[in-house]
């Protein structure tokens, strides 16, 4: 294949990770962590490979790729033990250079030597740390509905698993907060967020440079 699909608010075709309710929909890992590291291919699982540092990318930036997709840059993807099952002991060895995770924001067509931009723009800051996400989801949530536990955690971009801890988590939220999180389904849909809305930047896309 000499190119791959960007779909918009979706993710990329084909791909496991493709979910318009997720915060990390695309991830983006650099050669120094390869070079750095002397990993083999394609250890860090990245979805783009690029020829600079993702260190120094930044929640709320823009990356351009070709003419036409464009990227929003979410937070810097954290190591988890998905990676020891194809590589063991290397969670340890990367730390922090994964990479970075991204949504979608316009599709099209990506393939090896596209030109890429990177614009830091006035949009909504997401947290590296996961328990801060979980907190600023939930603070997103309407008045008189909530999310259930499952759902927040693909909101926030966390594995299911983390659900567990989410009580303790949230015991550090303001009452009001907290309550918006329920553990069980909720069976009347009246009370239940999709989430849908949290992604919608439209209002401070206006303001960038794309």
């Amino acid at each position: 294949m000499t190119f791959i699909d960007a779909i918009t608010g979706v993710g990329l075709a084909g791909d496991s990770h493709a979910d318009p309710l997720s915060p990390r929909q695309v991830l983006i890992a650099g050669t120094d962590a390869y070079e750095d590291l002397n990993l083999p291919s394609f250890t860090l699982r990245e979805n783009i490979l690029v020829n600079f540092t993702t260190q120094a990318l930044r929640t709320s930036g823009l990356l351009s790729i070709g003419k036409e997709v464009i990227l929003w840059l979410t937070f810097q993807c954290e190591a988890c033990g998905h990676l020891e099952q194809h590589s063991p002991g290397v969670v340890r060895r990367i730390g922090d250079r994964r990479g970075m995770l991204a949504r979608v924001l316009k599709g099209g067509h990506v393939q090896v030597g596209d030109e890429i931009k990177h614009v830091q723009a006035d949009l909504p800051a997401i947290s590296d740390r996961w328990q801060e996400r979980i907190l600023r989801v939930l603070e997103q949530v309407p008045d008189g509905l909530h999310v259930e536990y499952r759902l927040l955690a693909k909101l926030a971009g966390v594995p299911k698993t983390y659900c567990r801890v989410f009580p303790k988590v949230l015991s550090q939220a303001p009452a009001g907060v907290a309550s918006r999180a329920k553990a069980g389904d909720i069976s009347d849909e009246k009370q239940r967020w999709s989430g849908e809305e949290l992604f919608n930047i439209r209002a401070a896309l206006a303001s960038s440079a794309f």
